[in-house]
């Protein structure tokens, strides 16, 4: 029997869950940095950030969220909620340009009962789906297999952005 190995999901299932206050919100300290890789933010927009997920679902999992530190829908004015709109349109681009996926999973969970992991500051995510990307092995075994590396993703999505 061979194993797979996934060290890097230990930090996420260890990880205590994050408080709701903005001191210790991960995305609100990668935009107080100015490494954006080693942050893993992608790109920043004058009213959005769009970074790498470091615990994806698949490869390609992006997160979009407002600069703003903001848990709920209704307390973005209309110009954030339209920038974060068109962060999601370009970056669903940007993955369909750079990695040639068949569909995707855009979505919002509001609230940790509804599964957020970081219910202090909003954020959609987008998953890139192919045909044939779910296996047996987080049935099996709750463990995904994700081909590419976060640096590789980072590397493939700065390609697609410089002109």
């Amino acid at each position: 029997m061979e194993q797979l190995w996934a060290p890097w999901r230990l930090a996420y299932v260890e990880k205590k869950p994050p408080p709701v206050a903005g001191d210790d919100c991960f995305i609100c300290n990668a935009l107080a940095q100015s490494d954006d890789r080693e942050n893993l933010v992608a790109a920043r927009r004058p009213r959005a950030v769009v970074m790498l997920n470091k615990f994806p679902y698949n490869n390609g999992h992006l997160l979009v969220a407002p600069l703003a530190h903001k848990a709920r829908l209704d307390e973005l004015d209309d110009d954030e909620l339209l920038g974060l709109q068109h962060a999601l349109r370009e970056f669903i681009a940007v993955i369909e340009r750079a990695m040639k996926p068949e569909g995707f999973n855009v979505g919002l969970n509001l609230g940790k009962v509804a599964g957020a992991g970081l219910p202090g500051h909003l954020h959609w995510h987008i998953v890139p789906r192919w045909n044939g990307d779910t296996n047996f092995m987080p049935v099996l075994a709750d463990v995904r297999v994700i081909v590419q590396s976060l640096d590789a993703l980072y590397e493939l999505l700065q390609r697609e952005l410089t002109p």
